[in-house]
């Protein structure tokens, strides 16, 4: 009995528990489900803009999914939008201590550069004497042993035996008889020996003696180091040979590279200051003397130098030598300048953000200046900015990735239209083609038609291997593509067709060339993208497709400058980006 009614309390233990549970679950969970709807309505309600993380352009008044990547759409907080301008951007006061932000006041002042120059010790050309044989001969005596010697002006340095001038003796003898009768015929035998580099002095020793001299000296014409010694002793020597090369060390050249950006700051007079590798630390200065008119064509860089005294012959030839010039631009006294480290480069444009001063909030506007000279750690300012302006020099690429994110004017969102929805904010697509040129269309016969179109089916299986990333595919594609390209003739294009399908099939048949040696699918698009722009501007002029094509174009192919192709489906197959991102991009014209 004691057993039954504990059986009884337990089953109606558990049924008091199964109601319970099942109030739980079924009855709270309704609860839960109104509650997460109450959540999403009033996330709606709050957030007005969707956009997407991988492309800020997008703006949309609903969540769903991107049209250019196909990511869901994230919500973006534009409690700032009212009070701030589409080029402008705002941040809390934690944001600026992260991206470490510090400002600078334009301000004018005049332009210095500090140019750094590399070069070498050279002699002075003024005081380089080459000496050559005047005469043919043999050295019978050399009274210079190495390179570097000493000598003295007047010095002998070598003895010459020499048949011509000996020759040339006997002939001034013969004319000395004749010295009255035909003065004519003496001098010209006196002027021979004049020109073979003999001295009056000699020419006379040789008279008064009589008898021709065997045996000639060559003397050094100053004072100096030898840099050359060409000869040994015993040497056959023919007229013109070398024999030394003496320089006077006791003036010097310090030659210095400048390049083609740093002649406009470099003047005549300005004080250039140099060090020496072999005595750091010692320093050397004096005027630039010489600015050489002529660019080298190799090196790209003018010489310039400096004359320096060297009595005591610290400086000498071949050292190398670092120089600096405090340098100020000519004709420019006051000009607005500010730190390189505040630039931002969108090609050709220089950017900028500037402090508005106006707002409590941190904001920031973007601005486009145009820059003038390269002043070392500044640039000079032309346009886009005034004296007492507050700009960003750290931290300014932070300010303009939160500027992107948020959708408003940056450096990749150049010209973003507001609440744009087509994909690529600041694009004509409907005007502008990427890469091709919109030329007249050409009718062409059906024979010429026939002829293009192996390469249409070859050019569309190639899309197709890459949107798949087969690269064994693609490859073979582009082999066959460069076949079928070799042996369409142009004969069949006539007129203005003819060039058209000249300008275009020689595009293509360089971007095949190395077809057969691609060893990457990377390779194989990158060919890809020049192989497009000849087939669209083809198919645009020449309309050779019975079947409507679509121009289809991927704004981050080709390190984000965009690419386009074609394809016969409206439906994006990114041939550039693969499987990875396969639906990024968008149709741009359809030629029918």
């Amino acid at each position: 009995m004691m057993r039954n009614k504990k059986q009884l309390l337990i089953y109606t233990a558990l049924i008091i528990g199964g109601v319970l549970i099942g109030w739980m679950i079924f009855g709270g969970n309704t609860n839960n489900a109104s509650k997460q709807i109450s959540i999403t309505n009033n996330m709606k309600q709050q957030v007005k803009v969707w956009t997407c993380s991988m492309h800020p352009q997008i703006r949309k008044d609903d969540p769903g999914k991107c049209p250019i990547c196909a990511m869901d759409l994230i919500p973006l907080n534009n409690e700032d939008d009212a009070t701030t301008g589409d080029n402008q951007i705002q941040l809390s006061e934690s944001a600026m201590k992260i991206a470490e932000v510090q400002t600078y006041v334009v301000q004018k002042a005049a332009p210095i550069k500090e140019i750094r120059l590399s070069g070498k010790i050279k002699p002075d050309e003024r005081k380089v004497e080459v000496i050559t044989a005047r005469f043919a001969g043999r050295i019978e005596k050399l009274f210079v042993n190495f390179t570097g010697q000493q000598v003295q002006k007047g010095e002998k340095l070598a003895t010459v035996y020499s048949p011509d001038l000996i020759t040339a003796q006997k002939e001034l003898f013969e004319a000395t008889k004749f010295k009255k009768t035909n003065p004519e015929y003496y001098k010209a035998a006196k002027n021979k020996l004049k020109l073979w580099s003999l001295s009056d002095k000699q020419i006379e020793s040789i008279e008064q003696n009589g008898e021709p001299q065997n045996y000639f000296d060559i003397i050094s014409p100053l004072s100096g180091t030898v840099l050359k010694k060409e000869v040994a002793l015993g040497d056959y020597l023919e007229q013109g040979t070398l024999l030394f090369k003496v320089a006077d060390l006791t003036t010097v050249w310090a030659l210095f590279d400048a390049y083609e950006s740093d002649l406009p700051w470099i003047r005549i007079n300005d004080k250039v200051t140099f060090e020496l590798q072999s005595q750091p630390g010692k320093q050397f200065s004096n005027s630039i003397t010489f600015i050489d008119p002529v660019v080298n064509i190799e090196t790209r860089v003018a010489a310039v130098r400096t004359e320096m005294t060297n009595s005591d012959n610290l400086l000498k030839p071949e050292m190398f030598v670092k120089g600096l010039i405090q340098a100020k631009l000519p004709n420019i006294q006051n000009a607005l300048l500010i730190p390189k480290s505040s630039v931002l480069w969108t090609g050709k444009t220089a950017v900028v953000y500037v402090r508005i001063k106006e707002q409590t909030k941190p904001t920031f506007e973007y601005r486009e200046i145009r820059l003038g000279e390269d002043a070392g750690n500044f640039y000079v300012v032309k346009e886009g900015l005034n004296e007492y302006e507050e700009i960003v020099t750290n931290g300014v690429f932070k300010i303009d990735a939160a500027a992107q994110l948020a959708g408003k004017q940056s450096m990749m969102n150049i010209k973003r239209k507001k609440d744009s929805t087509d994909g690529h904010a600041g694009m004509d697509m409907s005007s502008k083609l990427k890469g091709a040129e919109l030329e007249k269309s050409i009718s062409i016969n059906s024979a010429a038609k026939e002829a293009l179109q192996p390469i249409f089916k070859e050019y569309l299986l190639m899309k197709n291997a890459l949107t798949a990333d087969d690269f064994s595919l693609a490859k073979k594609s582009a082999i066959t593509f460069q076949s079928a390209l070799s042996k369409i003739e142009m004969s069949l294009f006539t007129g203005t067709a003819h060039t058209i399908w000249m300008k275009h099939s020689k595009k293509i048949k360089e971007a095949l060339n190395s077809a057969s040696q691609f060893n990457t699918i990377e390779e194989v698009r990158k060919s890809f993208q020049t192989i497009s722009k000849g087939m669209i501007g083809i198919t645009i002029s020449l309309k050779p497709y019975d079947k409507p094509i679509y121009v289809e174009f991927c704004p981050m192919a080709n390190e984000n400058k965009g690419a386009d192709w074609m394809s016969l489906e409206k439906e994006i197959k990114n041939p550039y980006l693969g499987k990875a991102m396969l639906t990024c991009g968008e149709v741009k014209q359809e030629i029918k």
